[in-house]
Parts: C-alpha cells; sequence; structure tokens
C-alpha cells in the first residue's frame, strides 16, 4: 500500500521463483497496467476484487498490457492509452519467443484515448508523455499525493542493458521533464520507491547522461561502436543478450546513442557539433 494506492506484483515462471515481476496499481475504481497475460487469472482476480472499472497503460508492451482485453472482455472494464499505443493494441504486435515464454502474448483491443481529465478519489490523475523506453510510454503524476506512476522509465539508476528499439537519447529528455514535476513516491512497474522518488530519477539520468556523452567523446573521434564499446569496459550480461536474441543487451545502448546524436546532428538548425542531450 502506497499513499491509499494498492499495487500488486505478478511474477510467473514454470518452477521456482519468478522470471520478472510486474506491477500493476489500483487507486478506487482505476488501474494502471495490467500486468503479463501469464497471470491472467490473478489479473481478473485483482479487478474483480476492487471493483476495477477503469484501466489506463502507460505503454504497449506486453508485461504492462498483457490482460487488457481479458479485463475488458470479461470485466466490462474500459481501456485507456495514448495514440500510439491505441494503434498498436488494436492490430497486434510482434514478439519475440522469449516474450512470449517470460509474459505471454497480448491480445489485440480497441483501447480508448485519454479523456481531457482523468478523476480520481485523491485528484485527478495526470498523463505526461515519457517516451524513449517505448514511442508511447506514458507516465502518471498524481500531484494532490506526490506520486509518479512511472512504468517503465526508472527500473534502476543503473541500466545493465537495452531493447533494440529504445532510444537513450529521448529517454534523458523524459528524465528531465519528470524532474520538473513534484512527486516523491515512485511507483515504478518493476521496482517501485516508497519515498526520495526524485532523487532516484536523478541518480538514472546522471548515469545514462555520463553514458552518453563518453559514448559521444569516443565516436565524434571516429571509433566505431564495438571499439567504444570495448573502450569504455562495459560488460555485456550475454546470458540475457542470447536468451533475448539480441533484443536486449548493453551494446544496444550505445548504439541507441549513436543513432539519437546522429538523428539530431543532421536536424535543420543544429550546428556542426550536433545537439546531444548531455553536458559537453
Amino acid at each position: 500500500m502506497f499513499a491509499g494506492i494498492q499495487g500488486f506484483k505478478l511474477g510467473w515462471a514454470p518452477l521456482g521463483p519468478p522470471l520478472m515481476t510486474v506491477y500493476c496499481y489500483v487507486l478506487g475504481d482505476l488501474m494502471i497496467d495490467t500486468g503479463q497475460a501469464h497471470m491472467r487469472r490473478e489479473a481478473l482476480q485483482i479487478s474483480s476484487a476492487c471493483q476495477v472499472k477503469r484501466v489506463f497503460l502507460t505503454h504497449h508492451h506486453e508485461d504492462h498490457s498483457g490482460n487488457a482485453a481479458a479485463l475488458k472482455k470479461y470485466g466490462q472494464v474500459r481501456v485507456f492509452g495514448q495514440a500510439v499505443t491505441r494503434s498498436k493494441m488494436a492490430g497486434g504486435f510482434p514478439i519475440l519467443p522469449y516474450q512470449k515464454y517470460v509474459w505471454g502474448r497480448t491480445e489485440p483491443l480497441e483501447v480508448e484515448l485519454f479523456p481531457e481529465v482523468i478523476e480520481t478519489s485523491w485528484g485527478n490523475l495526470v498523463p505526461v508523455s515519457t517516451p524513449g523506453h517505448a514511442k508511447d510510454h506514458t507516465a502518471f503524476l498524481l500531484p494532490e499525493r506526490g506520486v509518479l506512476f512511472s512504468g517503465d522509465l526508472y527500473l534502476a539508476d543503473t541500466i545493465k542493458y537495452f531493447r533494440v528499439d529504445e532510444d537513450v537519447g529521448t529517454q534523458i529528455e523524459s528524465l528531465r521533464k519528470v524532474l520538473t514535476l513534484e512527486f516523491d513516491i515512485l511507483l515504478c512497474s518493476h521496482f517501485p520507491k516508497r519515498e526520495n522518488g526524485k532523487l532516484r530519477i536523478h541518480k538514472k539520468l546522471l548515469f545514462l547522461e555520463d553514458l552518453y556523452g563518453a559514448v559521444i567523446r569516443l565516436w565524434r573521434q571516429g571509433q566505431p561502436a564495438k571499439v567504444i564499446f570495448r573502450n569504455l569496459n562495459l560488460k555485456e550480461d550475454y546470458f540475457t543478450k542470447y536468451f533475448c536474441f539480441g533484443n536486449v543487451s548493453l551494446f544496444n545502448g550505445v548504439k541507441s546513442i549513436i543513432r539519437h546524436y546522429e538523428t539530431r546532428r543532421d536536424m535543420p538548425g543544429q550546428d556542426s557539433s550536433g545537439s546531444t542531450p548531455h553536458p559537453a
């Protein structure tokens, strides 16, 4: 329980401890995210017990949206998301074998766009666009309680691996954006923090800024991505990389930084050195 908000930790494994846990949160009749499809029975039980009527998705990834269709079908729950989330969920989206094994597949459904005002018993819930981890990533601020539902924006102070489609530079911008908001409780979808939430966001921001700056300094010297990875003494989690078919790795982060830098450098109005979201 966080400031009157219920957090439910969902985890699945064929044997032994869960492979990865995911939180969904309930305040009043509103649920944020739905957990993975492998935990469908539990998600339906939570929805029924808490009399959930509305679901708001932080983004479309299967560990967050996995039970949205079931909640809508069996619980008569309305499901909301932003425009890209709606598009992704309407047609379904492909996932790799490891994703299906760990979390399960999200079933397609029609998602409603966020209403102009999201009312709760503790004041209005404010969607905050925070792309980077995913293009449709949205955090939710509950100003009356000083709570930020951060989805996958935080995860940890330091990051050991990145999805192949993540944009590290855009994540940096999103982290800076939420640091302008007023909150202390950080309800991350995987590692919630009851206090000092802004400090945890700040620590992750510093980590990514330092990594971005180090990568680009070597890139400007003409070093290729693999050489940069080696010269920065970055350590790959090879089990995770190969289990995930290369979709998740630390090297993905280096490549993402270079892509972001090159894209910004080519934008009209930028100087020859490019626009970078890190200290020089």
